[in-house]
Formats: C-alpha cells, structure tokens, sequence
C-alpha cells in the first residue's frame, strides 16, 4: 500500500486517461476541493425562429395597418360629428322649400347654396350615419338662426313643414270661393274641371303647405262641407217641411245671408220653416240678388232698384213658391244646424232694426211698423252722409 493519500478518484491508469469518452479526473489538494468555482453566465440570446418567419412579420404589419386605419377613422368620425352639430351659418331665420323627389344630393347641394348648411357633403353623411336619409319629407321649411346640420336634419325628418292658411267665409258663393282658390299663389296647379254645386264648399281655414294642388284643395274643402251636411242633417228634427238636403242646404243659405247675428240664425229659420208651413212666400231680398246677378254677386257699385224685386228669376222668392232650386251661397255650421232645429216661434216677419240685428213680428201690423222705423233709420243714415260732405267741404274752404 502507498503512503501518499489524495482525495478523489484513484488515479487512472495509462489506458483508461487515454480512453475515449472517459473524463480525465486532476487530483486536487482539500483546499482546492472547497474552493468554489467560476459562476455560470447566462446562456447566449438566439432570435426565436417563430419571429424570423415571415408570416408573422406580415401579420405584424397588417395589425399595424389596421390600427392606424381605425385611429384615422375615429378621429373622422369624431371631426364629423362635431362638424354635423356645431352651430350652423345662419344668422337670422330662413324659409327654405325641399321639392317633392328631391334625392339626398340635391337636397344637401339645395341647402348649401341657400348657406343654410357649411358642407353638402358632411350633411350627407351626417344624415346616414343617423340612418335618416330615408325620411326627409318635401315641403317648406323654417330654419332657426344658427341652426346646426343636425337641427336641419330632425326639422327635414319632422315634417312640421309651414303651412299657409286660406280662408273663405260663411255666405261666400262656390264661384267667388274658387276665385280665392285660383288666386292664391303658394298653390299649384290648374282648378279642378268638374267645380263643386252651390253651397257645397266649407266655410272654414284651410292650412296646406306649399305646392300643394289647387284641385286637392278644392276636392278637401267639398268633402269637409259633405261630411258637415250629412252629420247635420242625420240629427234634423223629423217635422221639418224640408224635402231633402238639397232643400236643406238651400235654406241654410239664406239663412246665413240673411243675418250675421249668431243668436239670430235659428230664430230666423223658426220664421222661414213657419211661413213655408203655412203657404208664404219666403220674400228673402237675398235670392233676388242671387237670381240677378248669381255666385259672382252684385257688382259693388250698382244699386238694387224696385224693379229687381219684381223681376220673375228661379231665386226670387218674392215671386216663387217655396224654396228657389238651390242654395245661394255657403251656408256654415251655424246656420245648417239652425235650420235642422229651428226655434219654435209663431213670428212670420222680421226686418232689420239698425243696430245690425232684426226684429221679429208675428202679425203684418207689427210688421209694417217695424218697416216703417226702419225706412226712418235708413232716410235719416241718409241725410247725415249727405251733410257728412258738404260740412267736410266748408271746413276745407
């Protein structure tokens, strides 16, 4: 046995140091044994092959793209928006009208050149992205001072477009109703060919917006007027000696001619149903001037004579029996539901009590000494306007 001692391995032997594959063991002193060795570094960075492929690298690029894509698209979106709701151009009220099939293009370009939008091209996304490009209605409009893109938008979606008023009157004949009709210039359009019967009009307001058809109108006013009568006449009282609503209408109108005094209206049908009742002429002044002169009515500057009143016509009814053959003029809701419930009375007379009013009488006597206070209102009225000018005329001198 050797007297040399060594930690570790025994060492090898000529054949087994210069084997292949075997390690080759150095014999070391303790110390060195203990002593710790060189630390380990970190292992060498290699590039991942997944981030060398190239489809990883497109893929890189098109998320790039497409972020960059929708920042842009945002911050279009978002200039847009502001664009569409800022404060508009005008600075007072405008009146603007959409035509009826007006496409998008023209109702923006439209808009734009009346200044009452600042883009034509902004307005029209604006509309589509709110989805309501679809819904703009023609007509004519009113935009506030300063309205914004989106406050043009809801008021071209509303609808709430201006409407103009026409207005013809109770006791207007259909022929000088027309007339206001063919006369109006927001109107379109030529009067309607077939034109409605005498009376068969409504007396009434008529709102339409622009471009409306005179026909339309015209059409809307006879319905109005039929659906009054039929309403009307369903809740007559049954005992009147009225035939039909022909007759109806007919009376109604004189009616509505004969005074203007609302509390007056079915008081003087109670006298015209009473004398038809019993055989009288009806003696209406009215339906004289109607069978002279008819719907265009007596021009302003002729005077009714004694001889009109006994000049035979179909209307006269100083001359005829019973009811001329149609009304005389539009009568109104007043007056048609004063001829369906008529005040019960025993008058047959009235005339005119210069107040504006009438007064009523049951016998001829009383009659004709109402007639003759009235003849002294009318000669005194005549006189005063007489010496109205000659004192006018001193005055001057």
């Amino acid at each position: 046995m050797s007297t040399d001692h060594h930690f570790g391995r025994k060492p090898a032997s000529a054949e087994e140091a210069g084997a292949p594959g075997r390690e080759r063991i150095i014999p070391q002193s303790p110390s060195q044994a203990l002593r710790p060795g060189p630390a380990l570094g970190p292992p060498p960075k290699r590039r991942a092959r997944a981030a060398r492929n190239r489809i990883v690298v497109f893929f890189n690029f098109l998320l790039s793209l497409v972020t960059l894509s929708l920042i842009a698209v945002g911050g279009a979106l978002y200039y847009g928006k502001v664009r569409f709701e800022e404060e508009g151009p005008t600075t007072t009220a405008v009146t603007h009208t959409i035509r009826s099939g007006a496409g998008m293009t023209q109702i923006a370009t439209s808009l734009e050149s009346r200044n009452i939008i600042s883009d034509a091209r902004i307005f029209q996304l604006g509309v589509r992205f709110y989805g309501r490009d679809g819904e703009l209605k023609a007509g004519e409009y009113e935009f506030k001072a300063g309205a914004s893109m989106k406050d043009v938008m809801d008021v071209l979606v509303s609808g709430r477009a201006i409407l103009h008023p026409l207005t013809v009157v109770e006791g207007t004949t259909v022929a000088q109703a027309l007339q206001r009709v063919a006369e109006n210039e927001v109107l379109v359009g030529e009067m309607p060919e077939e034109l409605p019967p005498e009376g068969m009009l409504v007396a009434d307001t008529q709102k339409f917006s622009r471009g409306t058809t005179r026909a339309e109108i015209v059409r809307t006013m006879e319905a109005q007027q039929r659906a009054i009568v039929e309403e009307i006449w369903a809740n007559r009282r049954p005992d009147l000696p009225i035939e039909d609503i022909n007759e109806f209408v007919t009376l109604a109108s004189i009616v509505e001619k004969e005074t203007g005094v609302p509390n007056e209206r079915s008081r003087v049908a109670g006298v015209f149903v009473n004398r038809l009742r019993k055989g009288m002429r009806l003696q209406s002044d009215p339906t004289i001037l109607y069978g002279l002169f008819g719907g265009e009515g007596k021009p302003a500057e002729r005077p009714i004579y004694r001889s009109d009143i006994d000049k035979v016509t179909p209307y006269n009814t100083y001359q005829i029996d019973g009811l001329p053959p149609g009304p005389i003029a539009i009568p109104g809701r007043a007056a048609l539901e004063a001829v369906a419930n008529p005040s019960v009375t025993d008058e047959l007379y009235f005339v005119a009590d210069g107040s504006g009013g009438h007064v009523f009488a049951k016998t001829l006597d009383e009659h004709n000494e109402n007639v003759r206070r009235w003849r002294e209102i009318e000669k005194r009225r005549a006189e005063e306007a007489q010496q109205q000018p000659a004192e006018e005329q001193a005055g001057q001198n």
